[in-house]
């Protein structure tokens, strides 16, 4: 497994060879799922710490659950529900320190104590958002906010 701790450069150095690792990955392939599918892989394989990584995808109104890597989760999320469902209506990204003390929190690993989320924004539209668990209290910090906000950029040219 290589995980940023495992790169010798700083943090956010790390990040950006995941960013290119994944432009790599994506490159002449059209199928959005399959790019999902590979960018949760590679995202679960650089992240440590973490629990869940995956994609909901807005679908009728709401997020339904995409490609991932953990344990089985929920399948739908209301707009405006949960820490994905309020980052997507809200499209903005969302980085919670303790998810128990997050009003109306949804549950789907009990392991899970903090989270991060970022919408995935596709030609002016919400196409879904990115969410990343963890079973550790505080675990993302800003460059975790800033760097996955990059990988979101770059993720989107190939979905």
């Amino acid at each position: 497994m290589f995980n940023v701790e495992s790169y010798r450069g700083t943090k956010e150095n790390n990040y950006r060879l995941v960013i290119k690792q994944l432009a790599a990955l994506l490159e002449g392939e059209t199928n959005r799922i399959a790019n999902l599918s590979n960018a949760s892989a590679l995202l679960n394989q650089f992240l440590d710490r973490t629990n869940w990584v995956g994609f909901y995808l807005i679908e009728d109104g709401e997020l339904v659950l995409g490609p991932f890597q953990g344990l089985p989760a929920c399948v739908r999320i209301p707009l405006g529900k949960g820490v994905c469902g309020t980052s997507a209506a809200n499209k903005e990204t969302m980085r919670i320190d303790d998810v128990h003390q997050f009003p109306g929190h949804i549950a789907c690993d009990a392991a899970s104590q903090s989270e991060i989320v970022v919408p995935i924004i596709k030609d002016g539209a919400l196409f879904g958002v990115l969410d990343i668990d963890s079973p550790e209290k505080e675990r993302f910090d800003e460059i975790d906010e800033k760097m996955l906000e990059e990988f979101i950029s770059e993720l989107v040219k190939f979905i």
